[in-house]
């Protein structure tokens, strides 16, 4: 018996960048109507209090189908659904049951939000996922991170830690 789409953590065969583009997509305009309707801090905080819940809901059907139960290892196996076809270019600094430390080099989800005329609000619709995917995820999940690509950074540091 197969999950539906709306219980699936992922749909098959759609990259992670190609998923988060159809939500920008409409996304964009939810910003811009409530821009114009609200004003932009207005318009801003709802995209990143939406965009957050969302990141939180995704990670519980994660946790939910992970194998074995969370775990940083289970957690590092579905990485590649963020880098699919290029999305993110990643160097791994360590990588072990406790630690997981690399940085992004390249981000396309940064240079396709920029392309779409979402520069400004790139950061909330993206790098606002990670912290909030490891709250949903499992709260032994920590990330420290103190730059972004986004945001102007040559590049960003990631550094998760699972407690035991």
């Amino acid at each position: 018996m197969s999950q539906s789409p709306h219980s699936a953590p992922h749909p098959e065969g759609l990259s992670m960048l190609e998923k988060r583009t159809i939500e920008a997509e409409i996304l964009k305009e939810v910003y811009e109507t409530l821009k114009a309707s609200h004003g932009e801090a207005v318009a801003k905080k709802t995209i990143e209090d939406s965009v957050r819940r969302s990141a939180i809901e995704q990670a519980r059907q994660f946790a939910a189908a992970a194998p074995g139960g969370t775990s940083l290892k289970a957690f590092q196996d579905v990485m590649p659904l963020w880098t699919k076809g290029g999305a993110l270019e990643i160097e791994v600094k360590e990588q072990n049951d406790e630690s997981f430390t690399f940085n992004v080099v390249r981000c396309r989800y940064a240079e396709t939000y920029k392309a779409m005329g979402l520069g400004e609000i790139g950061h909330l619709l993206s790098c606002n996922r990670d912290g909030a995917f490891c709250e949903g995820y499992d709260p032994k999940l920590k990330l420290d991170r103190t730059q972004t690509i986004m945001q102007g950074a040559s590049h960003c540091n990631f550094h998760y830690t699972y407690e035991k």
